[in-house]
């Protein structure tokens, strides 16, 4: 079994040693690293972790949260495929793709920035639709996006009155990126958190703005 571990560490020498000996004190490998964040002091990494049949997550919380100054953000069952070039892979299967390009993007974005589901969405006569969705994304369907047009990507509100009833319960994290001058939006949600940090909605904005451009 594999987890997506988000957890904040001191930045400085020796920290993520310390939580490597800590994790593996309670069996876990740490497959894959990638930093989300950096502060002044901190750092926020995401850990993909593989445990033994049977045990429990609470263990690798314990065990993390055991060193100073260590705090788990959030921890998710991890299922996904692991690749250092994440965007790169995406950006070349939406430029090689024949047809339903936006099909291909929103099916990936899942994988790339570690969400629960993408969506691109439009507006028209009738207010906000969906365009295109990820296999993962809620049927429930958000009818209106005041905050569009956007100009710039953003983490929305997650309580905000546009946002489904059903979203609100599952504690949806929310953020979104134009796609270009089109008027279409790349919307990502994240049931159950954790909140989008800064870099992850710029690197959002930044995966957008290059598949926009290779659209066209």
């Amino acid at each position: 079994m594999s987890y997506l571990l988000r957890v904040q560490l001191p930045d400085r020498p020796g920290s993520l040693g310390a939580l490597a000996l800590a994790l593996g004190s309670v069996g876990a490998d740490i497959l894959s690293l990638d930093v989300v964040e950096r502060g002044a002091g901190y750092a926020v990494d995401d850990l993909v972790v593989e445990v033994p049949a049977g045990a429990l997550p609470d263990t690798l919380i314990t065990a993390a949260e055991s060193i100073g100054d260590v705090h788990v953000d959030s921890i998710r069952p991890y299922s996904g495929v692991l690749d250092t070039h994440r965007e790169l892979e995406l950006i070349d299967h939406v430029a090689s793709a024949r047809d339903d390009r936006l099909q291909v993007l929103v099916d990936g974005v899942p994988r790339v920035l570690r969400v629960g589901w993408s969506t691109i969405i439009d507006v028209g006569p009738q207010g906000a639709y969906r365009v295109v969705g990820s296999p993962s994304a809620p049927q429930t369907q958000a009818g209106s996006a005041p905050w569009m047009p956007l100009e710039k990507p953003s983490a929305l509100d997650p309580e905000a009155d546009w946002v489904p009833q059903i979203w609100r319960d599952m504690d949806t994290k929310l953020a979104a990126a134009p796609l270009g001058n089109t008027g279409k939006v790349l919307l990502l949600g994240r049931p159950g958190g954790p909140d989008f940090r800064p870099s992850e909605v710029a690197r959002l904005g930044y995966l957008a703005g290059i598949v926009a451009t290779v659209l066209g």
